[in-house]
C-alpha cells in the first residue's frame, strides 16, 4: 500500500487518493460506508491535477 501510495506521489497526486480494504462480503454496510467515506475524502481533494480538459 506504501508503494502505491509512493507512486502517486511521484505523479503529483495525493496518497489519500488510494486505500486498500480488507472486508468480508458478509459486510455490505460497512462497505457501503467505506465507499460513501472514500467518496466525500475524494470530493474533498478535488478533480486531478493531472487531469486534461478536452
Amino acid at each position: 500500500m506504501k508503494y502505491a501510495a509512493d507512486l502517486l506521489e511521484q505523479v503529483g497526486l495525493e496518497r489519500e487518493r488510494v486505500r486498500m480494504v480488507n472486508i468480508s462480503s458478509a459486510m455490505g454496510a460497512q462497505f457501503a460506508e467505506l465507499v460513501t467515506e472514500m467518496s466525500e475524502q475524494l470530493k474533498g481533494l478535488g478533480p486531478s491535477p493531472l487531469r486534461v480538459d478536452d
